[in-house]
């Protein structure tokens, strides 16, 4: 049997129940008698764990139309597509002793999870970047963090040494379809952290070359705007942080701060590890966002508590056909 078809037929309670519930809610939700439009959210380390090779599928099948990440992962998936190689798999990671994580430090490893990243890989794209830092910088540009990143993907001497498959980079699929990549909170990245050391040096003239997160606020309330005008926007957020916390603002931004009248997100799902907390963003469940002016008591709302390196692949491959 195919994704969809295992999933309907296992997928009966529970976690198990909640996330095909979500996931025929999305499909309907994006489908054309309803004509929605779905904002995909990434916060955690998705694109080292390469959610990528599902989720530039979604896009370039049409059923992603915005996403909103962290500084990391949206760097992490261009480490993966030209470093792939070099990174290592630590299978008895949860076994590792403060030695052995010293011994991964000196041999110029970033461990998360699993998973190894080169150091190499970021002074590599540090020396490309840094130029192109410079000239956003000196002209006052202020460019969103991911027009830094597609132009790294029109740098010849890095395409020719790919060593996963283009077509498994979700950046390289956002770019390729057009839709918005917003990138709250930038300097919590390691471009981040090199951007402002840069800056320190004087080898970067000012901080005015990346777009604060006040200005991708505004080209988010735009695009918002626009697209609720014709078609009704979802919500789906993987993880919690200001990954999640940044994008769904803008409505309650747009309502109660600028007296407009705007539809509230029509979908909501979150896929989370995080339980229910006292005062965590991560945990909260989703009709507490009813007080806050971001969703409706009718939206469709789903909350996944699972591992979204599992969920969000089989998710994607229901609302693809898998």
């Amino acid at each position: 049997m195919n994704v969809s078809e295992f999933l309907e037929t296992h997928f009966r309670h529970f976690n198990a129940r909640e996330l095909l519930a979500s996931a025929k809610a999305y499909r309907e939700f994006i489908g054309d008698e309803t004509g929605g439009r779905m904002m995909v959210t990434l916060a955690g380390a998705m694109s080292t764990g390469e959610l990528g090779i599902s989720l530039a599928e979604m896009i370039r099948q049409g059923k992603v139309h915005a996403i909103t990440c962290t500084a990391a992962n949206l760097e992490e998936d261009i480490f993966n597509l030209v470093a792939h190689n070099e990174y290592e798999i630590v299978e008895n990671w949860r076994a590792l002793s403060a030695e052995d994580e010293v011994a991964l430090r000196d041999r110029g490893f970033n461990r998360v999870t699993d998973t190894c990243i080169p150091e190499t890989v970021m002074r590599h794209l540090e020396d490309r970047l840094v130029p192109m830092w410079h000239a956003a910088a000196t002209g006052n540009e202020a460019r969103m963090p991911v027009e830094f990143m597609y132009d790294l993907l029109d740098d010849d001497g890095l395409v020719q040494h790919y060593q996963v498959p283009r077509e498994n980079s979700w950046v390289a699929a956002a770019k390729d379809a057009g839709i918005p990549v917003f990138t709250p909170g930038f300097e919590d990245s390691t471009l981040g952290n090199i951007y402002a050391a840069h800056v320190i040096d004087g080898s970067v003239p000012n901080h005015n070359g990346i777009a604060p997160g006040t200005k991708q606020m505004q080209k988010l309330a735009e695009w918002y705007e626009a697209t609720t005008a014709d078609h009704p926007v979802g919500f789906f957020q993987i993880g919690g942080g200001i990954a999640g916390d940044f994008p769904i603002c803008v409505v309650p931004m747009l309502i109660q701060d600028l007296k407009r009248d705007v539809p509230l997100w029509s979908y909501f799902c979150q896929i989370s590890d995080a339980t229910t907390s006292y005062g965590g963003y991560s945990g909260a469940v989703p009709n507490e966002k009813i007080t806050w002016y971001k969703i409706d008591e009718t939206s469709p709302k789903f909350m996944i508590q699972s591992d979204a390196s599992i969920c969000a692949p089989l998710v994607f491959g229901y609302v693809m056909g898998w």
